[in-house]
Formats: structure tokens, sequence, C-alpha cells
């Protein structure tokens, strides 16, 4: 299999992107193709989306594709973010007859953790290691000495007798028009949250805001944890999704 044959998709609650990535450098083969998220975002209009955006590229081989919620086996068991009709759904079963071709379903997060973790902050560290995504809600992935333990769903948490992500998400920043130090604040109260729970070494900040790192990291306090930004920025869900999609196909 050559290094360009694998596809990424990446599937969120505001926007759906997607590219070819090159799996010998863990990054995009061309640039990403994005369209916003179809609301409602039912399993049938989700699907179109992501039969325009491989065809965008003209792909004919494996397909990798991230969903917002617990995966197992190909089967999506929530649906906190998109349309309820993807509840216990054969999403890959769905996705691999609308596009004839391979498909790989898999957590979001988890997706966007195993690129860190073999390309990005996470790669050669050993311990336990926490990528946190903030964007529409807060997904999460944890790794134990590099092994992933799946769909932990981190931003569902109880936080201030409410889902975390409710209070802590780049989506509840924007909601409530939080400045980014108001912003660090609630961000620093779920991040001792989950040191508590699970006395993380590395803690590795994905998703959208990645991108603006800068704004808001330097405003964390200092914890137990060394907090560092996702390398790979918010392009790890669509790398990791074509990492399991090559997994899967060898």
């Amino acid at each position: 299999m050559t290094a360009l044959s694998v596809f990424g998709v990446d599937i969120g609650g505001s926007g759906i992107k997607g590219a070819p990535v090159d799996l010998e450098r863990g990054a995009l083969a061309e640039p990403r193709h994005k369209v916003l998220t179809p609301h409602p975002a039912s399993p049938e209009s989700v699907v179109a989306v992501v039969k325009e955006i491989v065809d965008h590229f003209g792909h004919r081989g494996p397909v990798g594709l991230t969903f917002p919620g617990v995966v197992v086996d190909g089967h999506t068991r929530t649906a906190a973010n998109v349309d309820p009709g993807w509840v216990d759904l054969d999403a890959e079963g769905i996705f691999r007859e609308t596009l004839d071709l391979p498909c790989t379903v898999l957590n979001d997060a988890d997706a966007a953790g195993l690129a860190e973790v073999s390309y990005g902050a996470g790669r050669d560290h050993g311990g336990v290691v926490l990528m946190l995504t903030f964007g529409t809600g807060i997904g999460s992935a944890l790794f134990i000495d590099g092994a992933l333990v799946p769909n932990t769903e981190l931003g569902h948490l109880e936080l201030r007798g409410k889902d975390a992500e409710r209070r802590a998400s780049a989506g509840a920043r924007e909601r409530h028009e939080l400045s980014w130090a108001d912003w660090a604040v609630r961000v620093d109260e779920y991040l001792d949250l989950v040191e508590r729970l699970f006395s993380p070494q590395l803690v590795i900040i994905g998703g959208g805001v990645s991108r603006k790192q800068e704004k808001f990291l330097p405003l964390l306090k200092e914890r137990p944890a060394r907090v560092v930004p996702a390398e790979l920025r918010n392009d790890a869900g669509i790398v990791g999704a074509a990492m399991a999609a090559a997994k899967n196909a060898s």
C-alpha cells in the first residue's frame, strides 16, 4: 500500500473535513476539503457530505472516519452532538455501502490521540497520556504506555452538576461569550477533575481551539501534568482516522 492511498475524514459537530494522508510523515498529502456539518446531522445527510468530500479527491482506497461519540466494532453507540439517529447504528456498514470502499469508524478524539502519540506531542512518551479535544464538545483519548483505552468520553464527566463540556468546551466559550481568561478558569477546573481521576503525566490539548493555543495555554495554572498543544493541530483526527483504516487494510 502506498503512503497516499489512505484517506481520513473527521466528522465534527460544526464541520466535516477530509484529505488523503501521507502515513510516512503523519501529515495531509493534500489540503483538506471541509464542508459544514448539516443540521440536523442525520446519518443520511452526513453520509452524503462524506461522499462529497471523498469524491472531491477521486479517492479509491481505504477510508477512515471519526465520529463524535462511542464507537464499538463500527457501530455508533452514542451521539451527544449529532442526530440521535446515529445511536446503535452500523455506521461502518453504511459508509462502506455508500462509498463502495473499505471503511473504518472510530471515536474522534481517539483518532486524534492516535495521531499525536504516533507523530506529534505524545510520541515516545510513556506513562499516562491524555489527549483532550476542545470543540463543539470535549473529546478525550487516554493512553497507557502508548496503548489506547478507547471511548473514554471524558467530556461527559459531571462538573458543577452538568456535563463538563457544557461549561468548558470551545463551544461553551462561544455560547457564553467568554473572554479567553474567563474560559481558561473553566478549563483549569476541568483539568483539575481529570487529573484527580487519572493522574496523567502529559495532557495534549487539541481540537479547533489548538490553533489559538497562545491565547489560553499561558493562562492555565501550573499543575503536576505537563500541558502542551497538539502538534498536528486540527488535522490530528484526519491523520488518526487514516491510520486506523490502514491498520485494518493491512
